[in-house]
């Protein structure tokens, strides 16, 4: 007896439940088509941008190295800080190269002397030749040594010159202004004139250089495109920065040279842009994403990413619901994409409605109610959550049995 009450129960529960399940049947016991959410896709002008990997370069860069040899006698920068062209860094014990330019002095004064008595000697032979005391072979010899004595004298002032260079050489001082690194020789080193290993390097971080690298083949391809993909005049052509965060640097850039020539080895050719980095931010050797203008497509069309899938060869496709509310499945050429969009250059066309919502519900050939995202109401149920009054799912008809 109990048995036959819970099979009562449930009948009941199973006859009060019936109306709800089939209340969405239209009469005759069909489902009526399924609502989608659609978008009505329009042509525009868009413009085509690489995302091309880079490293960030000093925009100047100087290793010092000693140019004289000798003991190192003190360090005058910090580590780190900023220094200005001209300023001392390092000096050498200048004592040796002090006695050299003293030396060099000497032998200066000496020639000079040397120079003076044969000047003199010149002009007493001159004289006395005049007066046909002298002869001409006296005059000559005469007229000879003053002009030895004073290349003498110019010799001697080259090397006073010389060692004056090297005395000066003694203070290593900052070729450029920049920032300069972690120094490689302390107080008390010995130094050689164009030794390998730099005392400290030098970097100007602002600007900074971003050298960035495109397939040979990609560039070849923009070239065939012609004047058509052409960026016309007045085009925004700023270079953004994307950093390894995946944020984008608050600086935009340009484009400053092309490498004209392609790599043996990776086929790529290298483009170089710069930044502004007052800051700081940007230091060399950090990895990047450049986004470069390079193109313009005109009356391409931008469809929703959510909108578009991939058919089992791995095609882009897109359904789209023509004037009979019919789904029709499309496939499309994707040049690239731009945010949330798609930029497509073929198989869509303006005016197309494409379906965002309730794609899991329909296929091609099937009859759908759209409605336009942003209107009421035009939001399509998620999978699994019920369907509105009046509109009924597949799960919902395959229970119903039709």
């Amino acid at each position: 007896m109990a048995t036959l009450t819970r099979i009562l129960v449930l009948a009941g529960m199973v006859a009060a439940m019936a109306p709800h399940g089939l209340s969405a049947q239209a009469p005759g016991g069909e489902m009526p088509p399924p609502a989608v959410t659609v978008v009505t896709l329009k042509a525009e002008d868009v413009t085509l941008t690489a995302s091309l990997p880079g490293r960030v370069v000093a925009s100047a860069e100087a290793e010092l190295r000693p140019q004289v040899g000798g003991l190192i006698v003190e360090r005058l920068f910090e580590e780190g800080s900023e220094v200005a062209e001209g300023d001392p860094l390092y000096r050498i014990d200048p004592r040796s190269y002090g006695a050299a330019v003293a030396q060099a002095q000497a032998a200066l004064a000496q020639a000079q002397a040397q120079a003076d008595a044969a000047r003199r000697e010149a002009e007493r032979v001159v004289t006395l030749r005049d007066r046909r005391v002298a002869s001409e072979q006296t005059q000559d010899s005469a007229i000879a040594a003053r002009d030895a004595a004073e290349a003498g004298v110019k010799a001697a002032e080259a090397q006073l010159l010389t060692a004056q260079i090297d005395l000066d050489r003694t203070t290593i001082t900052a070729p450029l202004d920049g920032v300069i690194g972690l120094a490689q020789a302390s107080p008390g080193a010995l130094v050689t004139a164009g030794q390998a290993t730099p005392l400290a390097v030098i970097r100007r971080i602002d600007p900074v250089r971003v050298d960035v690298t495109q397939s040979a083949a990609e560039i070849t391809r923009w070239q065939r495109m012609g004047a058509e993909a052409a960026l016309p005049r007045g085009t925004d052509r700023t270079v953004t920065l994307r950093l390894p965060d995946g944020s984008t640097y608050e600086h935009t850039g340009s484009m400053t040279a092309a490498e004209p020539h392609v790599d043996e080895t990776t086929g790529v050719i290298t483009l170089r842009m710069e930044f502004a980095n007052p800051d700081g931010f940007l230091l060399p050797g950090m990895f990047v994403l450049a986004d470069i203008p390079q193109g313009q497509l005109k009356d391409a069309i931008l469809a929703p990413q959510e909108a578009v899938s991939r058919d089992r060869r791995g095609r882009p496709v897109a359904m789209v619901v023509n004037d009979q509310n019919v789904v029709e499945e499309r496939t499309l050429e994707v040049a690239q994409d731009r945010g949330n969009h798609w930029i497509v250059t073929d198989g869509l066309a303006p005016g197309d409605r494409v379906v965002v919502a309730g794609l899991q519900r329909i296929g091609p050939g099937a009859t759908v109610v759209p409605q336009e995202r942003g209107a009421e109401g035009a939001t399509a149920p998620a999978e699994g959550q019920p369907a509105p009054a009046g509109q009924a799912t597949e799960d919902t008809a395959d229970a119903s049995g039709n």
